[in-house]
């Protein structure tokens, strides 16, 4: 929860916002950590293993160290392909067409079984816990948000739950900065988010010459605490509690 005091929380929060983030250029990482921790709030971060700023990929051990503290402040994580893959459609003999942003296929189309989307979310976890110990939230984000019906069975019967965005809750730090201002994103986000929104941002991104992060993420969880709302991560979301419960790992799985 955004403030420290469970019972204090309680009391006086109004309701509840689903911080998420989506890797990327990782520009903002940082400040997005140093900013969470700072208002005591936790989010959930969904993970492909993109390039960054610095040269080197989001699931490289360099960034071992970070995943390591998001995960020790409370934080939970979900895959988001390993590659940053984009479903394109679903194919007539059952495969789904799928171009990779990221890998040695990156910018290919691929046709994939739905057992070959299933591990391309797996790769993650099993990279997440060479880093950090620990395994995955049963959970995943798209690429893109793009969706079809045979990805979407593929990732169910893996078991992983798609975890998607409200409206309000798009931050729009993917749009160009000479058309869309920060604090035209900070005032849509103020005044749409609602008690259960979950709000979708990314660890940086390549495009957008005016930083959104720096801009906009503290005044908005300021603003959005004055409003008596707090933030959790999707473990405490209604719409997944059940996924958590039917997929919580073993004592083994999880020891770092």
């Amino acid at each position: 929860m955004s403030l420290a005091s469970p019972a204090l929380a309680e009391s006086v929060c109004r309701g509840t916002i689903y911080l998420t983030f989506d890797t990327g250029s990782q520009s903002q990482a940082e400040l997005v950590e140093q900013t969470l921790r700072r208002h005591h709030a936790h989010a959930t971060f969904f993970l492909a293993n993109e390039k960054t700023v610095k040269g080197d990929y989001t699931l490289d051990p360099s960034w071992a160290p970070f995943w390591k503290a998001l995960r020790a402040d409370g934080n939970a994580f979900g895959s988001h392909t390993f590659d940053h893959v984009y479903a394109l459609r679903d194919l007539p003999d059952g495969r789904i067409e799928v171009r990779p942003q990221f890998g040695p296929e990156a910018g290919r189309k691929q046709a994939w079984t739905p057992q070959q989307y299933c591990e391309e979310l797996r790769r993650v976890d099993a990279r997440f816990q060479e880093l950090t110990g620990a395994p995955l939230d049963p959970l995943w984000r798209a690429p893109g948000g793009k969706l079809t019906p045979g990805v979407q069975a593929a990732a169910k019967a893996c078991g992983y739950a798609h975890v998607a965005w409200a409206p309000a809750g798009f931050s729009g730090d993917e749009l160009p900065s000479e058309k869309v201002s920060n604090a035209a994103l900070l005032k849509r986000a103020l005044n749409g988010l609602k008690d259960g929104d979950i709000f979708m941002a990314h660890l940086g991104i390549w495009s957008r010459k005016d930083p959104w992060a720096p801009a906009v993420l503290d005044p908005l969880l300021t603003g959005l605490e004055q409003k008596g709302f707090c933030f959790a991560t999707l473990r405490e979301h209604p719409a997944y509690r059940e996924q958590f419960m039917r997929h919580a790992p073993s004592p083994e799985r999880g020891k770092s």
